[in-house]
């Protein structure tokens, strides 16, 4: 009877420690694919890569040649079109980073941001010293603004199925609405499921 309860007892410590939580920390550049669904790597990815040829274009160094200075640039909306939940915040905010470091364009901010910063800029002009307080009409337009979607395609059958990611992005001359760059980035992705799982 003492040996019976033993080794229920080790089986049910061994069964309580195989389903305990166990958390491993990655490094966020390190691609980490759990699903096959869009995820951090796929947004990072993806916004360094086409702003790194957007950057690249002609449309830049046209615009120097015309303007004399550095063209400012806006993210308007970028559509989640996939058959996934996507935050395309995440994605925008990565575009974002993207842009201001390649130091080949200036940026502004969007719309929601400018609201908070517009506040902040009036109440400045009651409350600051005039030293100090930021200028009411002193904001920079954009020249260009940068748009896109994101769809996607799943391909399936017994036990895997494979999904096409697909960002589509254009530049346009906020004056003209030229488009002035077009961008595309796919990730394709393979998922097989196990035959057997718990």
């Amino acid at each position: 009877m003492k040996m019976y309860i033993l080794f229920l007892s080790i089986f049910v410590v061994m069964g309580l420690a195989g389903c305990a939580t166990q958390v491993i920390r990655k490094e966020p550049a390190e691609v980490v694919d759990l699903s096959g669904r869009w995820n951090d790597t796929d947004a990072r990815m993806a916004a360094e890569e086409m702003i790194k040829e957007c950057t690249a274009g002609g449309w830049i160094g046209t615009f120097n040649k015309d303007n004399g200075r550095d063209p400012v640039v806006i993210i308007g909306s970028v559509v989640n079109r996939s058959h996934e939940h996507i935050d395309s915040n995440v994605f925008v905010q990565d575009l974002e980073q993207a842009l201001v470091n390649s130091g080949k364009v200036k940026f502004v901010a969007d719309k929601s941001a400018r609201t908070e910063i517009r506040e902040e800029r009036m109440d400045q002009q009651v409350n600051s010293s005039e030293v100090t307080r930021a200028k009411l009409i002193n904001e920079s337009g954009a020249d260009f603004m940068l748009q896109g979607t994101v769809n996607s395609v799943k391909d399936e059958t017994k036990g895997q199925y494979a999904i096409l990611f697909q960002v589509n992005l254009e530049l346009v001359n906020l004056s003209t609405n030229e488009k002035v760059w077009l961008g595309q980035k796919k990730i394709k992705k393979l998922v097989k499921n196990p035959k057997y799982s718990m």
